[in-house]
């Protein structure tokens, strides 16, 4: 006589390991939910809106209305903007030199195991935590004409027999802005070098060293090789924070004198704001946008052929 064989339930241990992959999808999905709701309103959305203002006649106060590629055709002759790409560009090259050398001087302090290091690390970051304007606003009263302290001291040193003007022509309000920007941020700069030299093995000097290898060959070998991701971090960032400068020139200089110190970004500013211009703006800022992109693409493609190649 056949027997029926009872069906037997999975047994709990089965049931909750399931259970638990199946949660697993749905745990993620939570985590990643929030960011993604706030890439999409904070970059996504306003990044759409801002393509669909280009392709508009979009006055401060009226309505707009479709005005096709007549934003982005008329780019070349906006004076301004053109004027200013090529002086965003100065700044952008000097800006990065020299804030870099200034930082690999300086790490030389910063960066050493000596008494006193820490204190200098310190000193050397509080700048960058001073907001951009705020500093701009620092800077512009120690070289004011009437009280600025800069000229007092010029003036004690015998080395200027009145208000050395540090704003007046274009070449003296870049290279005021350019000390502003270097004593703001090359404590960010010493910090990250100094934390990229101390995850290089301090073995690999001391074997250099014993193998008679000078302090050139020991930064060409050892320090550079290592600290190729780091610098790579550094150069992109200080790039694009320069192309995007718009504070210190803002509150330093308001473009001048002659509007010599127009940044690109300060150009997009006025054609919305001064000459409310909405549209034309918007496709300024597409422009830059793609611009910014591209450069940062190639800076990476750049940096990682030369590290394949060694």
């Amino acid at each position: 006589m056949a027997t029926a064989t009872p069906l037997t339930s999975p047994t709990p241990a089965r049931t909750r390991r399931r259970a638990v992959t199946l949660r697993r999808p749905a745990v993620g999905a939570a985590f990643v939910l929030p960011a993604a709701v706030v890439v999409l309103l904070l970059f996504i959305v306003p990044l759409c809106v801002l393509i669909f203002m280009s392709f508009q006649d979009w006055p401060l106060l009226g309505s707009p209305e479709p005005n096709g590629l007549d934003n982005y055709t008329s780019i070349p002759d906006n004076e301004l903007f053109i004027g200013a790409i090529g002086f965003t560009l100065l700044y952008t090259v000097l800006a990065t030199v020299i804030i870099f050398l200034v930082s690999f001087c300086l790490v030389a302090v910063a960066g050493s195991q000596r008494r006193g290091a820490k204190f200098y690390r310190t000193t050397f970051f509080l700048p960058y935590v001073v907001g951009t304007a705020s500093a701009g606003l620092i800077w512009y009263s120690a070289v004011n004409d009437q009280t600025g302290i800069a000229n007092t001291v010029l003036q004690v040193l015998g080395l200027s027999d009145g208000p050395w003007g540090f704003l007046s022509t274009p070449e003296k309000a870049l290279f005021t802005t350019l000390t502003l920007v270097v004593w703001k941020f090359i404590g960010f700069q010493v910090i990250v070098l100094v934390v990229g030299l101390q995850s290089i093995p301090g073995e690999l000097y001391e074997a250099a060293r014993l193998d008679g290898a000078n302090t050139w060959h020991r930064l060409r070998y050892i320090t550079f090789p290592f600290l190729k991701p780091t610098l790579a971090l550094l150069l992109i960032l200080s790039v694009t924070g320069s192309l995007l400068s718009f504070d210190q020139f803002m509150v330093l200089t308001r473009g001048g004198p002659d509007n010599s110190t127009i940044t690109m970004v300060y150009a997009l500013y006025n054609t919305a704001f001064v000459s409310f211009d909405l549209g034309r703006a918007a496709a300024l800022s597409v422009i830059l946008l793609i611009a910014l992109v591209l450069l940062n693409v190639i800076q990476l493609a750049v940096l990682r052929k030369r590290g394949s190649d060694d």
